[in-house]
């Protein structure tokens, strides 16, 4: 991993991070007589895994600049201020124009992104921005578009007092450094369409999840980009540049959505996104097919196991255990299932699971002499059902699993004796139901004399 540093002398912001970068590592200062000193010529500064030149022009005005640097860059990094009525902020981005190129840049065009290698930056920020700082991720916009290689701006801003505070460019700076390590592209990225300019959805995938976001075209990019189908180049162009195959919207699009989908682009919400997180996603598609829909309910559980058998859960006694302790009841299913649904909009286990299959599956013969298989599923299933007799064991005297049910006994108490003795509905019966004696007319009741046994099974 070789890291590129473009440093612009005209933006004061980008020479304050760049001084902080000399000053931070042990550079070897070389020169450069091919190139005019305005084009990243003259004195630049090398280590083994990074390299920092300066140009006389702004950055949004550069073509090419990884052209510049003998390091063969893997990821290019502008250090630049921000501009804004935002206050003490850092930011990173990429550059592109979805439309016209008001700055910089050709239009309809967007460079090749770094998707890690932002999410790498956003959590340097977070590490070294001063007290007084906020953190974000901007949406694509203004140029470069032909960087030539993967890059991102790092920006400090947002105005003259942040762009002269030596802790702030010092935190850039070190957030850079951090890049050298970074491999520009995750194996799971997304690309983003609608939103504001600080893309708030966008920077939660990031944070939040294990996707990375690549480029961003928030809602003033894509009015300015107008009809979907007339641009689908740079639509195309956009996923390519990011390494992805799937796109998040934040809002309502059903242009765009019908151009995205004629383009075999996958449309997926960030409750998917944040469900799925570092699933293999192979093993998604299967459980999204054989049990549902991660929209429609179906949650993730710890087991990571391929292939898996879909069976149905008992579900009375999933019902009853909910009843009893319904975090617990969680807990067990996601321990011992690939996936499962629920209901009341994911809060409650459902009545389906994906549960792995057995590794060591036992051979049994039958009465005819046939090699029999037991159900692959079953150990876990098992494992499921007998943890969840333990959750009833909360509120019954006495759990037991039998071949076909799960029988719990309690002894509790039974209102039609309690009125048989004469004891009034009421704060009586309650005082009765939590084990304590109550008096009728003189005489004492007490709970053992208005208790009965019952028996429930739950089939399984």
């Amino acid at each position: 991993m070789t890291l590129a540093i473009v440093e612009s002398r005209v933006d004061r912001a980008s020479t304050h991070i760049c001084d902080r970068l000399r000053e931070r590592a042990d550079w070897t200062e070389r020169t450069d007589d091919s190139r005019p000193d305005a084009d990243g010529g003259g004195t630049y500064y090398r280590l083994e895994d990074a390299e920092l030149r300066s140009f006389d022009d702004l950055h949004i005005d550069l073509e090419s600049p990884a052209d510049a640097f003998d390091c063969d860059p893997d990821l290019l990094v502008f250090a630049s201020r921000h501009s804004g009525d935002t206050g003490a902020l850092l930011t990173g981005h990429f550059t592109g124009n979805f439309g016209p190129a008001e700055f910089g840049g050709e239009p309809d065009a967007v460079a090749d992104a770094a998707p890690n290698a932002l999410a790498r930056l956003l959590a340097a920020f977070d590490e070294y921005a001063p007290e007084e700082y906020e953190v974000g991720m901007e949406a694509t916009h203004h140029g470069p578009t032909d960087v030539g290689c993967p890059s991102l701006f790092a920006e400090l801003g947002s105005g003259d007092e942040q762009w002269d505070d030596p802790d702030g460019a010092d935190a850039v700076a070190r957030a850079i450094l951090e890049l050298r390590t970074v491999d520009p592209h995750r194996s799971r990225q997304v690309v983003g369409f609608g939103g504001n300019h600080y893309a708030p959805r966008f920077e939660r995938i990031v944070r939040k999840t294990s996707w990375a976001v690549g480029h961003v075209a928030a809602d003033w990019a894509l009015e300015a980009m107008d009809h979907p189908t007339a641009h689908r180049g740079v639509l195309e162009r956009a996923f390519d540049a990011s390494e992805a195959k799937i796109a998040l919207l934040d809002g309502e699009w059903p242009v765009l959505e019908e151009t995205l989908e004629s383009m075999d682009c996958r449309i997926v919400s960030e409750t998917w996104l944040r469900e799925v997180d570092d699933r293999p996603l192979e093993v998604v598609d299967r459980v999204e097919s054989d049990l549902g829909a991660v929209d429609d309910g179906v949650r993730f559980g710890d087991r990571l196991a391929d292939p898996f058998a879909v069976v149905d859960l008992p579900a009375d006694l999933v019902s009853t255990a909910q009843g009893i302790d319904p975090d617990r009841v969680r807990a067990i299913v996601e321990t011992e299932t690939v996936a499962f649904t629920t209901d009341n909009g994911g809060s409650r286990v459902g009545s389906r699971a994906a549960i792995p299959e057995s590794e060591s599956e036992t051979a049994e013969t039958d009465s005819e002499g046939k090699s029999e298989r037991e159900d692959p599923s079953s150990d876990a299933l098992e494992t499921i059902i007998e943890e969840l007799a333990g959750v009833l064991e909360e509120k019954y005297d006495a759990v037991t699993v039998e071949d076909d049910a799960v029988v719990a006994e309690e002894t509790a108490f039974d209102p039609r004796l309690a009125r048989q003795v004469g004891v009034p509905e009421g704060p009586k019966f309650g005082a009765l139901a939590d084990g304590e004696s109550v008096t009728v007319d003189g005489e004492t009741v007490s709970p053992e004399r208005v208790r009965t046994e019952r028996t429930r099974r739950f089939p399984i």
